[in-house]
């Protein structure tokens, strides 16, 4: 079954997690999964609902002071979305926001959105298990204003 194993508390503070659905997709079972998966595993999760904007998303992820922000795009529109929303990061001063990516992503593009600035790209049947390790990953790299 490909739920997370029983881990021990990690330490130090629970990682904000922002969950969003940007565009027109409007299927979140999956974004559901893995903002259950992500909360099961300690952290803090904002899921902003369907049919976001990346000026929405960007906001949301600066008011919550998210660490991460996962993208769940099933509709095609992944490059275009994550390109938006790393470039409002960056405009807002928030480039240290980590961004990952999951849904249909055809394999070509995973290499076009890693170079982009995304921590990590998940499609169909990842490992719950892996997901929640790459947004602990992409949390501890992030910087800390002084």
């Amino acid at each position: 079954m490909n739920t997370p194993t029983q881990r021990p508390p990690r330490p130090g503070p629970p990682v904000r997690v922002v969950i969003a659905k940007p565009g027109l997709d409007g299927h979140d079972r999956g974004a559901k999964v893995i903002a259950r998966a992500l909360r099961d595993a300690g952290h803090e999760v904002i899921y902003t609902g369907l049919h976001q904007t990346p000026a929405q998303i960007v906001a949301c992820a600066i008011q919550e002071d998210a660490s991460v922000i996962g993208l769940s795009v099933l509709s095609g529109a992944h490059l275009t979305a994550t390109q938006d929303v790393l470039t409002l990061l960056a405009e807002q001063g928030a480039a240290d926001v980590r961004v990952i990516v999951g849904g249909i992503i055809p394999g070509a593009d995973i290499p076009v959105l890693r170079a982009m600035g995304v921590e990590a790209v998940f499609t169909p049947g990842a490992d719950l298990g892996s997901i929640v390790a790459a947004v602990e990953r992409a949390a501890a790299e992030t910087t800390v204003p002084a």
